[in-house]
């Protein structure tokens, strides 16, 4: 007899729930499992599945508040479109890759300056287009470059090493890290290690990360956590791009911030912080993402969001389950508050 294991500290399996199913015809053919959690104004919990305290790396949805740290650090971005490309994942279609030499040039940098993990762009005519010039990987054309771009302007603000700017005791890391901390409220110090672009990930709870949105989409105006929550929600195109999912989410939902992260994470909050989530789908993958995502926002309270397009969040949710070709089944979030 084989026992099984225990789950290991710090294991995001433990106390999961369930998210989503996956219906084909009239049966559940598979299913999701995670953790979420909605956070109203006063930050109390309206909505938890699974442990809304769990431990994860919540990958490129932290990348909002690593734009914070670089504007508090000397990062001067043009307008706010570069400004949302700082926390993107983007597509590499032109006006990313267009704006990411735009943030390293303003600093007189090049893009050979850039220490991101090479690869081509995420959008398929993008990637053709890319392969049809002759070029293969490279940093610039990665969905990380914007981010980079950043906090290498912020190097050349404060003086710092350009050449080192990935080193978790870098000067510019050391300030990502205080500004996770505060902005997520986490107590307990953070697990660290890299992430798939070779900048330094830090873990956060579940909560902490919403709370980091919220305190981002409510800060005041000016302040650098108010200026990319209004940059990413004016340009939700330099976010993400065409077709993918944060880039819809912010166009339904007016004044919306969100991002989007690899292994199954969603982040975001509300026009003034009035209602904040996170989520991270435990099998990593991203198929159910757009249907938890938009069930996430109406338990937020987006309907309540003046100007919000509801046909449009409701098209966010409708995630089809194909065969032959047409819809024979569909994604269906499991919680309440989903309807």
């Amino acid at each position: 007899m084989v026992s099984a294991a225990a789950p290991a500290v710090g294991d995001v399996t433990a106390r999961a729930g369930l998210l989503a199913q996956v219906v084909r015809g009239d049966l559940v053919e598979s299913a999701h499992l995670g953790h979420l959690v909605v956070l109203d104004a006063a930050g109390d919990t309206l909505l938890a599945v699974g442990d809304p305290d769990a431990v994860i790396y919540p990958r490129s949805s932290l990348k909002p508040v690593q734009a914070v740290a670089s504007l508090r650090h000397g990062f001067t971005p043009g307008d706010d479109r570069l400004l949302a490309l700082a926390a993107s994942s983007h597509n590499g279609e032109p006006a990313h890759l267009d704006g990411v030499r735009a943030i390293l040039a303003g600093v007189g940098l090049g893009v050979d300056a850039l220490r991101n993990t090479p690869d081509v762009p995420l959008h398929p005519p993008a990637a053709l287009a890319w392969h049809d010039a002759g070029r293969g990987p490279e940093p610039l054309a990665q969905n990380c470059s914007g981010k980079h771009a950043a906090m290498l302007a912020a190097c050349v603000a404060q003086g710092w090493d350009t050449e080192t700017y990935l080193d978790p005791t870098h000067p510019l890391q050391v300030a990502v890290a205080a500004a996770v901390a505060e902005l997520t409220g986490d107590v307990a110090a953070p697990h660290v290690t890299v992430d798939g672009c070779g900048a330094p990930l830090l873990s956060t709870s579940l909560r902490g990360l919403a709370r980091a949105f919220a305190q981002i989409a409510a800060a005041p105006a000016q302040s650098p956590e108010a200026r990319v929550a209004r940059a990413m929600a004016a340009h939700p195109e330099m976010v993400a791009g065409t077709g993918r999912d944060a880039t819809a989410a912010m166009r339904a939902v007016p004044g919306l911030v969100c991002k989007d992260g690899a292994e199954g994470v969603y982040a975001g909050a509300l026009p003034g912080g009035r209602g904040a989530f996170a989520l991270k789908v435990l099998d990593g993958g991203s198929r159910p993402r757009p249907a938890i995502l938009a069930a996430a926002l109406r338990a937020a309270g987006a309907l309540d969001v003046p100007g919000v397009d509801a046909a449009a969040l409701a098209a966010l949710g409708d995630v089809p389950v194909l065969g032959h070709g047409r819809p024979v089944g569909s994604v269906r979030v499991t919680f309440a508050c989903a309807a």
